[in-house]
């Protein structure tokens, strides 16, 4: 008897078809022998199977059975095909009607009880059926993320007996409805902090508003306890919702990398990824044997916040360079190439020197020159450039903190934000751009224009600062948020001197 399931396979983001192919009866010794390039986890898969049948009341077969998982060259890994594989078998032994699996996509991992635990790529796996015009069936967790995948019918199932009884069509089961989906919309209360507990720190405050508004980059420079890591962190109350697009591919990622996202009290929100400077470079950027998201990848439409910047590997940080700039990064390994998407604003904070006190009013720096020399060697000039707006974070005396009122709520400061993006929504309607920070050169010359005044301006600090041709877009672009952030529909000079400003401390005699 002959038998196929359509399923899938995680290469990078992306689900690839996979067909479990099965055909009993064979000469030879009883047993079952996967083929098609599986790894342990997939060769695995046959003692899971067989526990979960036995303990769901099913028969095996007692002749030699060969699971194809086709296309051959492709690398199975995971338990995903447990639940094929067992309804392979089922289907090859005339326990159940095999007449509705061409109809369906099917993923699962199996417990020995015959339980279906969820698997990656529950997204992955919803674009793929819809392309194939099937339906998918997938363990609950994994399909309250796939229902979100318009255009493909889900169907969640929690036993091996009830996906059996699904397609012998013994239950009414309803496919999941996106409107019934536990992400929730509304943000709530679920941040713990907001804006207005930060004093003072007015110029970081607004840098950083800039900066979520556009979608920009940005470095804070200042000495410990300045407050720069206090800011940081409350990036994520002023950012605005993601649409559904937007959060389908951020979600498409964290679910292929195996980061759970289906706990309770979920919401439309962006990532922030913080990770720590001691990270290797593969978890930065991504790869390994079996090349997979890194936390560039995480950050997708969100926020990248390194703290200690000059900590992290040089090596990690230059090849940072090509993702800051297109978007997406592209890993090389023996087993192929893939490309993974990561346009991600990135919020570094670092100290002016490996004291942290050089240009702070109360304390003495202890560094000679040599070791801020050396310090400030650790980031290059052309990775500095791709950061946007550069930011001092002086710290405050304690008459400062005990006299300074509490500063805008993250409220306030997100409805601004929300209404520069909407102007942004607005002008590239039509466009894979999303905000200010991703504008081609040709947009910039069609939404940028200056006056001729405006131009003379730029082009004496251009000279004066010593910046270079990317520099000059950037400020460009920044000056058009900071004019949405206002509500002009043209560029005035406070705009353009304003985003000058922030990119003065990257050629500053006292920092860089």
């Amino acid at each position: 008897m002959f038998a196929i399931v359509h399923s899938g396979a995680l290469v990078g983001v992306e689900a690839l078809p996979v067909q479990v192919e099965m055909k009993s009866g064979l000469h030879g010794d009883p047993g079952l022998r996967v083929v098609g390039l599986p790894d342990a986890a997939v060769k695995e898969s046959t003692e899971r199977v067989t526990a979960a049948l036995l303990n769901g009341g099913y028969s095996l077969t007692d002749t030699r059975t060969v699971i194809n998982l086709a296309p051959g060259d492709l690398r199975k890994e995971g338990p995903i095909y447990d639940l094929p594989i067992a309804l392979s078998i089922l289907a090859t032994s005339k326990q159940m009607d095999f007449s509705r699996l061409e109809n369906f996509v099917i993923a699962g991992e199996l417990s020995l009880s015959g339980n279906v635990r969820p698997v990656r790529g529950g997204v992955s796996l919803a674009l793929l059926a819809r392309r194939e015009g099937r339906g998918l069936i997938l363990p609950r967790k994994s399909a309250e993320e796939a229902a979100l995948v318009e255009g493909v019918r889900v169907f969640p199932v929690e036993t091996l007996s009830e996906c059996v009884k699904l397609l012998n069509g013994q239950t009414d089961a309803a496919p999941l409805s996106p409107e019934n989906s536990p992400f929730r919309r509304s943000r709530g209360s679920v941040f713990d902090v907001d804006f207005s507990e930060v004093k003072g720190q007015f110029q970081v405050r607004r840098a950083v508003e800039v900066a979520v508004a556009g979608g920009h980059n940005v470095l804070m420079i200042g000495s410990p306890g300045s407050g720069k890591s206090m800011i940081a962190k409350r990036i994520p109350t002023i950012l605005p919702e993601p649409t559904l697009d937007e959060f389908l591919e951020i979600l498409g990622i964290h679910s292929a990398a195996g980061v759970s996202l289906a706990e309770e009290g979920r919401f439309f929100s962006r990532p922030f990824r913080s990770p720590h400077h001691t990270i290797s470079d593969v978890g930065l950027i991504g790869g390994g044997s079996v090349p997979g998201p890194g936390e560039i990848s995480l950050a997708h439409n969100g926020v990248l916040f390194l703290d200690e910047f000059p900590e992290f590997k040089r090596s990690a940080l230059e090849v940072m360079r090509q993702p800051l700039e297109d978007g997406e990064v592209s890993i090389s390994r023996a087993s192929g190439k893939i490309t993974l998407p990561s346009r991600f604003m990135l919020v570094a904070a670092m100290n002016p020197c490996p004291c942290g006190y050089l240009g702070d009013k109360t304390r003495r720096c202890r560094c000679s020159p040599v070791q801020i020399q050396r310090y400030r060697s650790r980031l290059s000039g052309p990775l500095l450039d791709r950061i946007d707006i550069h930011v001092e974070a002086p710290a405050l005396s304690v008459e400062e903190l005990r006299a300074a009122a509490p500063g805008e709520s993250s409220a306030v400061m997100r409805e601004r934000i929300s209404a520069a993006r909407e102007i942004q929504k607005a002008r590239f309607a039509g466009t894979p751009l999303r905000c200010n920070a991703q504008m081609t050169a040709k947009m910039l010359r069609e939404v940028c224009a200056t006056t001729a005044e405006q131009g003379l301006i730029l082009q004496r600090a251009m000279e004066r600062l010593g910046l270079s041709a990317r520099a000059y877009d950037r400020i460009l672009k920044v000056s058009r948020t900071i004019a949405d952030l206002a509500g002009t529909p043209a560029i005035e000079t406070p705009h353009l001197l304003e985003a000058i400003n922030y990119r003065s401390l990257d050629r500053n005699a006292a920092y860089f």
